[in-house]
């Protein structure tokens, strides 16, 4: 059988019990490493569980799936995942492909940021659509994503915003020239999503738009949610983008506007520290 298993959002300990009884007992056993992270490294998960983790990366898992699954129709493989399992859809696809293989599959939930971003306090079922922020290029600089935040604010939803992770990414030139180097890991903070947010905000001004987001608008960072360090941060968007939230991973939220009294109490316990929000931060000046 195949065993797809949720790791929780923080470190070793977070895997429920049922799931740590079956990344036990299979014969092998994979690590998912580049939808997400935890506060600890793969060393420290196979000291807790006991067992040597098989690191697979996007390569491995959208073009080499078969290595993966190979021989769990006769034996039990586990595909241990940061949050949980259906919080990426490449996770689907592996399903779909042991199903087409005759391979039975199992799924052992934990908590995502999808539902722990409920921690500061803003209500899960005014959650509107998730987006995603990417980290913006010279030549690629996305827009599309803030389309969706309108509609969320137009329906009073609040917009969970999941920043990008770049791991094992390859230059141009390196890939190109089919050279297996790789850039380092880069994690996108509160701060760069908030300067982006900012530029998305100029430039429909420019267009003669008038954005469903302002620099006055009511945002949330979070910083390792799940872990003994996170951080929670409320201020407005300008905020954001100074804010002193640490490593990562980050999440930003974008409120839907009108706040119920007991979103807005719990928002006030999470004030932006003046510390940080002086006028620029350690990725560059507030626009």
């Amino acid at each position: 059988m195949l065993y797809l298993v949720g790791l929780g959002l923080g470190d070793a300990k977070d895997i429920t019990v049922k799931g740590l009884e079956v990344v036990r007992r299979c014969s092998r056993v994979y690590l998912e490493a580049y939808t997400s992270v935890l506060t600890v490294g793969k060393e420290a998960l196979e000291e807790f569980y006991g067992r040597k983790l098989i690191l697979a990366d996007r390569e491995e898992v959208e073009q080499e799936a078969d290595n993966i699954l190979k021989d769990a129709d006769v034996s039990d493989v586990a595909f241990l995942v940061v949050g949980d399992p259906f919080g990426a859809t490449t996770h689907s696809d592996l399903i779909l492909r042991a199903t087409s293989l005759g391979i039975p599959y199992r799924v052992i939930h934990n908590a995502s940021i999808l539902n722990a971003v409920g921690c500061c306090g803003l209500q899960l079922y005014k959650f509107g659509e998730t987006v995603s922020i990417v980290f913006w290029t010279d030549t690629w600089r996305p827009e599309s994503f803030f389309d969706k935040v309108k509609k969320n604010r137009q329906n009073g939803m609040h917009t969970l915003c999941l920043l990008d992770i770049k791991v094992k990414e390859q230059s141009l030139e390196n890939l190109i020239k089919g050279r297996k180097i790789y850039e380092p890991p880069r994690y996108m903070t509160v701060n760069q999503a908030a300067q982006q947010l900012l530029e998305v905000i100029r430039n429909q001004r420019a267009r003669g738009e008038e954005p469903a987001v302002t620099e006055e608008t009511l945002c949330v960072g979070l910083a390792r949610v799940g872990a003994e360090d996170q951080q929670i941060a409320a201020g407005t968007l300008q905020q954001m983008c100074s804010v002193a939230l640490g490593g990562p991973l980050h999440s930003l939220v974008i409120t839907g506007g009108s706040l119920h009294p007991l979103e807005v109490e719990m928002l006030s316990l999470f004030p932006v520290p003046e510390a940080s929000s002086g006028p620029q931060s350690a990725e560059g000046p507030c626009p």
